[in-house]
């Protein structure tokens, strides 16, 4: 004999949560709809706050391990090392294993802005610029830069050649001295 959750499909605590956050969220949407439906002329309607949440699982990190000794690689093997990072794991994966490392709560909140054809994260404001896109050249970079923010996280393997991987910290010297540029 299972409870009464269960019957009704939830398998963990953590689903139960998920559906009395989403049911609270349509009440309080559908109150603020009721008051909004008579309103005195002139009157503003009344918004909705942010009903939105997120959900986070505990995983292993985003990069592989790469703690090898001399002995242990071989010359053919060095390109298996070009990317860092696992197979499968998304940019949004990337940004909330910096978040911790960098002070930003994980409930910060985050815009996706595009810059010079880019998808840079914008979090909690201007406090972190991050990028992991392909092919990111000077001019992305550039314009993370006159952003202001006080950290800017890049992908190693993000990076568009030589010149702009030599670029990226004289570019955040340049137009945000006070940037805290790091490479994942």
């Amino acid at each position: 004999m299972g409870s009464n959750a269960a019957e009704n499909g939830f398998k963990t605590i953590c689903e139960i949560g998920e559906e009395r956050i989403r049911l609270v969220g349509k009440n309080i949407k559908a109150q603020i709809d009721k008051e909004n439906e008579q309103l005195e002329l002139g009157a503003e309607p009344k918004p909705y706050p942010d009903l939105g949440f997120r959900v986070l699982r505990i995983d292993s990190s985003n990069f592989k391990d790469f703690y090898l000794t001399p002995g242990e690689t071989a010359q053919e093997s060095l390109f298996d090392f070009a990317d860092n990072v696992k197979e499968g794991r998304s940019d949004l994966d990337l940004l909330f294993e910096v978040l911790p490392k960098l002070g930003i709560p994980y409930s910060a909140k985050i815009e996706e802005r595009m810059l010079a054809g880019r998808k840079v994260f914008f979090v909690d404001g201007d406090k972190l610029a991050a990028c992991f896109d392909a092919n990111v050249g000077s001019d992305t970079i550039e314009e993370m830069a006159k952003a202001k923010p006080w950290y800017a996280v890049i992908r190693d393997s993000s990076m568009a050649d030589d010149a702009t991987h030599a670029n990226y910290e004289e570019l955040f010297r340049t137009y945000s001295p006070d940037t805290v540029p790091q490479v994942i």
